[in-house]
């Protein structure tokens, strides 16, 4: 009956990549679980690639393969990292290798539809999972439970919201937290690009005048492009043409990838550093950019948005037999769990870029100087590659 409620464990708020993988994982497990998101969207008629790519690591490929989504994928659109090479303003030059490093890849490229289509297909299913393509508006939190309601007019009950609504959440907003935000004012611009030469399943990545050119690999013939600009030159980017953007980019790059042809629209997004005092509330979890939202050259966010899931899920699976999933202390587990990952990364992204922003010839010869430093150093090198691999 409309408006009666409907009473789940969980109820997962939010469809992107980690509100659909939180949702598949904990149904996988037994739980009974809602799912408010929509449906992934389709590429437009014609496009070759979708614009926008993730670099996940070896976790959370292993965890998209514990959930049966990675061998879904279509293999010939999944491009291995096997090198990377980080170029300061200064001819420094930083190389990290797979080979090295005595891993099989160091990370691997994938467009954000394919996987999110992957986590569709799966998802449907899952006789666990009720997936409505709907919007929360409003929400109750009892000792007993927690209720949601719908803009169609359901009630959902649940032991559990978990928020995956991404930066602007809706879930954080109903705890009452406030994130600490700083703009970068910065503007990342994603386009793909067919190559005449060949990217070696090579990431590459320039700092230059205070933004960040990567290039990322591809399956085929093809590179993604994530440019870091200052939002007054990102708009001049996502003004130009396709041959326009192609010449811009040509600047930089040079003939590294042969010619270059834009095969997808630029886009844009804002970069900011996004923190949160707490990631839980009463019967309530944040995962994903609702909990926390860094810089994307070092391509981690989706990573730790993933591993935000996986602690989650592995945290409430192992719970004791008496215990609620709402439980305090079962929701603390989960927030000490993630701690000191969410720490570091937004210190390391936040210290390159605040780092490569620094103007000035003395702050141009110490980030340079630092390259070539670690680039001399193989421990400190694989010690890094170990963190990036999550």
């Amino acid at each position: 009956m409309r408006g009666t409620p409907q009473t789940y464990q969980a109820i997962v708020v939010g469809g992107g990549l980690v509100g659909k993988a939180a949702a598949l994982a904990l149904t996988q497990i037994g739980m009974r679980v809602a799912l408010l998101a929509q449906p992934a969207n389709a590429l437009p008629p014609g496009a070759i690639f979708d614009s926008r790519v993730y670099a996940f690591s070896s976790s959370s490929q292993s965890f998209l393969e514990k959930l049966r989504v990675w061998q879904a994928l279509d293999a010939s659109r999944v491009g291995p990292v096997y090198d990377m090479r980080v170029y300061g303003d200064a001819n420094a030059e930083l190389h990290f290798s797979a080979f090295q490093a005595a891993v099989p890849q160091l990370a691997w490229i994938v467009e954000s539809t394919l996987v999110e289509q992957a986590l569709d297909a799966a998802l449907r299913f899952q006789p666990q999972l009720n997936w409505l393509d709907a919007r929360a508006q409003s929400v109750e939190i009892s000792d007993a439970h927690a209720s949601v309601s719908l803009d169609n007019g359901d009630t959902l009950d649940g032991a559990l919201i978990i928020g995956a609504d991404g930066a602007h959440s809706w879930v954080r907003a109903q705890m009452d937290v406030t994130p600490k935000r700083r703009d970068y004012h910065q503007t990342g611009v994603v386009a793909n690009f067919r190559i005449s030469g060949s990217h070696g399943e090579t990431a590459t990545q320039w700092f230059t005048g205070g933004e960040i050119v990567a290039m990322l690999p591809l399956a085929g013939p093809f590179v993604s492009l994530v440019w870091s600009a200052h939002t007054e030159h990102a708009q001049a980017l996502l003004a130009m043409s396709p041959e326009q953007l192609t010449a811009e980019l040509e600047r930089v790059v040079g003939d590294r990838f042969g010619t270059l042809e834009c095969v997808t629209p630029a886009q844009g997004f804002p970069l900011a550093l996004q923190t949160v005092d707490r990631l839980i509330a009463p019967r309530i979890a944040l995962v994903g950019d609702a909990a926390h939202v860094i810089h994307p050259l070092a391509g981690q966010g989706m990573n730790l948005g993933l591993r935000d899931v996986a602690s989650l899920v592995q945290t409430l699976g192992a719970k004791e037999t008496f215990r609620d999933l709402g439980d305090p202390i079962l929701l603390r587990r989960y927030e000490r769990s993630r701690r000191e990952d969410i720490q570091r990364m937004m210190a390391a992204t936040d210290g390159l870029q605040r780092l490569f922003a620094l103007p000035g010839p003395i702050a141009k010869g110490l980030r340079n100087a630092g390259l070539a430093l670690v680039g001399a150093q193989p421990q400190v090198k694989r010690w890094l590659v170990s963190h990036a691999l999550g």
